[in-house]
C-alpha cells in the first residue's frame, strides 16, 4: 500500500502524539530522532544539520546531513520532501513549544504544505491546528476546547463560521487583526468556509480548573 501521510517528528517540545497508523511514512528532525524513539516509532528518514541532535542513528535509518547554514529549518526540509514525493497529508508532531522563532517557522511551514496542496496539521496533547484552503471544514464539538481561526496568507475573504458561539457570514479577515480568537461550538459540530485565502484553525483545550 502506497503511504499517503507523512508525519513529521520535529524537535519542539514533547508531547505524545496520537492517530499515527501503521502506514504513515516518519521523517525526524535532529532532536525529532529521540522524541521518534520515546514514542515507539522507527522513522523512515532522518532529517538533520545535528545542531540539536548529535548521538548515535541506527544503521537503517536513510540520513539526509544538511549543514547548519542554510536557509530552511529542518522541519521546513521535511515538509519540502513530502511535497516533492507525492504525500497527500502531513501531520506535525513535536513542533510546539521551545524556540519562538522556530515555533513561528514551524506554523509558516504549516501553511506553506497547503499551499501546495497537501493537507496539513500540527497536533500536540492541548492543541490542534490545520489549514483551510478556498473551501469548507465540519469540525465536531470538543467540550473543554476553543475554537479559534486566523488569516495566515494574506486576505481571506468569504470567512463563514456556523454552529459556533460567535457566528460569522461571508466576512473578510486579515492577518493583522485577530477577529477570530476564543470561539466556542454551540453546536454538534462548526463549519468553517474560506472562499478565498489561507486560514489556520486552531483548537485550544482549556486548563483544567483549581479546586483550590
Amino acid at each position: 500500500m502506497k503511504k499517503t501521510r507523512c508525519v513529521i517528528v520535529s524537535g519542539g517540545e514533547f508531547s505524545p502524539a496520537e492517530g499515527i497508523r501503521a502506514n504513515d511514512f516518519v521523517i525526524a528532525c535532529d532532536r525529532g530522532y529521540t522524541y521518534c524513539e520515546r514514542l515507539g516509532l522507527r522513522p523512515d528518514l532522518l532529517i538533520s544539520d545535528f545542531d540539536s541532535y548529535s548521538g548515535p542513528v541506527a544503521e537503517d535509518v536513510p540520513t539526509d546531513r544538511f549543514a547548519s547554514e542554510k536557509d530552511d529549518t529542518d522541519t521546513m526540509l521535511a515538509v519540502r520532501y513530502a511535497i516533492e514525493n507525492g504525500f497527500r497529508e502531513i501531520l506535525l508532531c513535536c513542533a510546539l513549544g521551545g524556540r519562538l522563532d522556530h515555533l513561528i517557522a514551524n506554523l509558516q511551514s504549516l501553511v506553506f504544505a497547503q499551499k501546495h496542496g497537501l493537507h496539513a496539521k500540527l497536533t500536540d496533547r492541548d492543541t490542534e491546528m490545520l489549514t483551510l484552503r478556498n473551501g469548507t471544514i465540519s469540525l465536531p464539538r470538543k467540550d473543554g476546547w476553543s475554537l479559534s481561526v486566523f488569516a495566515a496568507d494574506g486576505p481571506c475573504r468569504g470567512v463563514s463560521i456556523r454552529g459556533a458561539k460567535y457566528p460569522l457570514e461571508d466576512a473578510e479577515i486579515l492577518p493583522s487583526f485577530p477577529i477570530g480568537v476564543s470561539n466556542q461550538w454551540a453546536a454538534d459540530a462548526a463549519e468553517i468556509e474560506v472562499k478565498d485565502g489561507i486560514l489556520l484553525i486552531v483548537l485550544s483545550r482549556y486548563p483544567e480548573e483549581s479546586d483550590s
